[in-house]
């Protein structure tokens, strides 16, 4: 019998709206057991460091001050783009599978190449906030009372009228969630809507681990909230700031230990087939 590790745990991100000792703010990760430590200090100190998304390499990028910041695994820090982000409330940022950075600037949705070439997605929207991608690469943002849907060329539609939201995230079903007011809301790919967790505070982010929970950050409260995919709730972590935006960095890849039991266990079964 093979025995293996089990799903390798990825470190949370959390943005927040509070700010250190000399008025700064920061942003903050978790370990798979709760265990918080800072990422990121020393930021802007007159803007919220707000959207976090992290691209395939492992850089986290966020937006503070106006600009959208990029920090390698180490934490080394540096602008990947400044003056693009206009207020706090103009916050999200979503990367493709291209590498390709999504960020929100006014009615307008901004796009940049790995390289940082800037270009405008969309424009003409009413008050857009959330930003995620689903699996076929449509591109899902809130305008108004509505959640709109992009295809990778830019043509839009409506996803959802009369409903609309503040973050967003997909499940690995294509299942999209949204925080609406004290909820959170799932649609599934064809939009039937329901609501899969209720009596929320101050819900702000959203965000998904490998293994299907759900993080919801409540920044009021100071907790950072898991569900399992059934709906159950439990306090991941209860902090002393006000947790706003959530990205889980890449899952780890396996050990060689790991992988060498997983050769033997595939090697000794194929010598019991024969």
């Amino acid at each position: 019998m093979l025995i293996g590790s089990s799903a390798h745990a990825q470190t949370l991100f959390a943005s927040n709206r509070s700010v250190d000792e000399n008025g700064f703010y920061y942003i903050n990760e978790y370990a798979a057991n709760g265990g918080q430590s800072t990422f990121a200090s020393g930021l802007n100190n007159y803007d919220y460091t707000y959207g976090l998304a992290f691209n395939s390499a492992g850089d986290l990028f966020a937006v503070g001050g106006g600009n959208i910041l990029e920090f390698t695994p180490g934490g080394t820090q540096s602008t990947f783009a400044s003056g693009v982000v206009g207020s706090v409330g103009e916050n999200a940022l979503a990367i493709n599978s291209a590498g390709d950075l999504f960020t929100i600037s006014g009615n307008n949705i901004l796009e940049f190449t790995p390289g940082g070439s800037q270009s405008t997605f969309a424009s003409g929207l009413n008050n857009p906030s959330g930003l995620a991608f689903n699996s076929a690469g449509d591109l899902f943002t809130t305008s108004g009372d509505n959640i709109l849907e992009f295809t990778p060329g830019g043509s839009q539609s409506t996803f959802i009228s009369g409903t609309g939201g503040e973050d967003l995230a997909f499940n690995s079903a294509g299942d999209l969630f949204a925080i609406g007011g004290g909820n959170i809301l799932e649609f599934t790919p064809g939009g039937s809507q329901s609501t899969f967790a209720s009596g929320l505070t101050d819900a702000e982010g959203l965000a998904f681990n490998s293994a299907g929970d759900l993080f919801v950050s409540e920044a009021g409260p100071g907790k950072i909230l898991e569900f399992a995919p059934d709906g159950s709730q439990s306090t991941f972590a209860s902090t002393t700031f006000e947790p706003t935006y959530l990205a889980f960095g890449p899952a780890p890849a396996p050990e060689p230990s790991t992988l060498a039991l997983l050769a033997v266990g595939a090697a000794a079964f194929l010598i019991r087939r024969r």
